[in-house]
């Protein structure tokens, strides 16, 4: 991979804790489009950049066997730690040199990590690994979020995105146009001929005010500003904070928030 985040033990713990798991919304969008272009059986999944695991569990029920993998040590350790079905494993390997036999895997999956790799070397190891007819699917999340509270939904989404847009323009190494494009770029650099982006993908969901700081604070946005300048760090997450109970009119960060997120995919398929 190009870039390397979370490879601390501190950093990987963060990122197991409070990172959303992949949501379902999502699966049942690859899991469709691999039944319509593949078909069964399904033998083996990959998810490349896999982190701690919580988009590699969910392709368990589906497949007869899964295998995460990511550069990073740590976050290997912690996916191992979390405890797993039996048919899912984890592995350190980088996502432009994968550990399998060629012609082997029937999808191959990255959540919210594929801005990370060196696509054109990805790709190369992409048609080695997929079977005829494989399926890749590449996924991320919107850098912002819909907060819905009582008559201050608006107030309290605007201040919080304003917040995300701060770390994403600031802190996020050079790749803000990627999420802001939806993978446009990546959508580009897939070069199999038979490929499709699908957008406005919706997870809704419950989370406390203080789920939805640690969410914030699980990305690499910010610890690597909190990596660079720990004190600002501290002192942005405690000032969104305290203007987001403000808007909100409550003195808890226990006060529960409905929120909305929104998913976009690249999937492609290889030729048979």
């Amino acid at each position: 991979m190009a870039f390397r985040f979370f490879e601390t033990k501190k950093r990987a713990s963060i990122y197991r804790k409070h990172m959303l798991v992949a949501p379902k919304e999502a699966c049942d969008v690859i899991l469709s489009y691999l039944e319509v272009k593949k078909g069964r059986p399904y033998e083996l999944a990959v998810d490349v950049g896999c982190g701690s695991g919580q988009s590699t569990n969910v392709l368990a029920a589906h497949f007869q066997k899964v295998v995460g993998i990511d550069i990073s040590e740590a976050q290997i350790q912690e996916a191992k730690c979390v405890g797993s079905p039996p048919n899912v494993s984890f592995l350190v390997a980088a996502a432009e040199k994968m550990p399998f036999e060629d012609s082997s895997v029937d999808l191959i999956t990255a959540s919210v990590a594929a801005h990370w790799f060196n696509m054109k070397e990805f790709m190369t190891e992409v048609d080695r690994l997929l079977k005829p007819n494989g399926c890749l699917a590449l996924y991320c999340l919107h850098v912002h979020a819909d907060i819905y509270y009582k008559d201050c939904s608006q107030s309290a989404s605007d201040a919080f995105n304003e917040a995300l847009d701060f770390l994403m323009t600031k802190h996020s190494a050079g790749k803000r146009h990627e999420f802001q494009s939806e993978y446009k770029e990546i959508f580009d650099a897939v070069h199999f001929a038979e490929k499709t982006r699908v957008t406005k993908i919706l997870k809704k969901l419950t989370m406390s005010v203080e789920e939805l700081m640690r969410l914030m604070e699980s990305t690499c946005m910010y610890q690597n500003f909190l990596l660079k300048e720990p004190d600002a760090a501290k002192e942005f997450r405690q000032k969104l904070q305290e203007r987001l109970l403000k808007i909100l009119g409550v003195s808890s960060t226990d006060t529960e928030l409905e929120i909305v997120t929104d998913y976009f995919c690249v999937l492609a398929r290889k030729s048979a």
